[in-house]
């Protein structure tokens, strides 16, 4: 661990995460290089602005469940090597149905320099606090499709309603969106802006 970064669940009791690249269940389909332990790292900033906007959450009965924060360069690295793979189909239909896997980054789905890499994005979602229940979305995590746009078209009304908690809960907390992702936001005041560490998740 790299100084000025932690472990969230040390700085955010409580919060719910299922570090999905570092399981079987992501877009390549299998762990990713970097990634040996299902935790979430970020940095003491990140880290403290996901613990208030699990408060802000709160009020508004919903938790916070993370599926990625700081991202290993050498991860970043396997994507790309994969997207230069032969398509095997396993997980297309759920992820990149629409896409082959090198236009995943022409579209800005992927990028070769993550924004994760600096240690003060997540990718996140909302649960309902008295069920422990998902809420819709209108499409899952890293489905690399205009679905999953902000302001998609074809959403229903709770589906746009949930977006927009989310946005609103992440933006008063100081985090910006990112257009081509619902679940993807990066702090406004990220301290490490030019910086990308490659250290492991461990």
């Amino acid at each position: 661990m790299k100084p000025g970064f932690a472990f969230l669940d040390e700085i955010a009791p409580g919060i719910r995460w299922d570090a999905k690249y570092a399981t079987w269940d992501n877009f390549t389909g299998k762990p990713v290089e970097g990634y040996l332990a299902n935790r979430i790292v970020g940095t003491h900033a990140l880290c403290g602005a996901l613990h208030s906007a699990q408060d802000k959450a709160a009020t508004l009965g919903f938790g916070l469940l993370i599926w990625d924060g700081y991202r290993p360069q050498r991860a970043v690295d396997c994507f790309l090597r994969w997207a230069k793979q032969p398509e095997d189909g396993r997980k297309k239909r759920q992820h990149y149905p629409n896409l082959n896997r090198a236009e995943m980054f022409e579209n800005g789905y992927v990028a070769t320099k993550s924004g994760h890499t600096r240690g003060s994005t997540a990718d996140l979602t909302l649960y309902r606090l008295d069920t422990g229940e998902l809420v819709p979305m209108g499409g899952g995590f890293d489905l690399m499709d205009a679905v999953s746009h902000h302001g998609a078209r074809g959403l229903t009304a709770a589906e746009a309603a949930n977006r927009q908690h989310l946005r609103s809960i992440m933006e008063d907390c100081g985090f910006a969106a990112y257009e081509s992702e619902w679940w993807h936001y990066t702090l406004k005041d990220e301290p490490y802006p030019d910086t990308y560490f490659d250290f492991l998740v461990a």
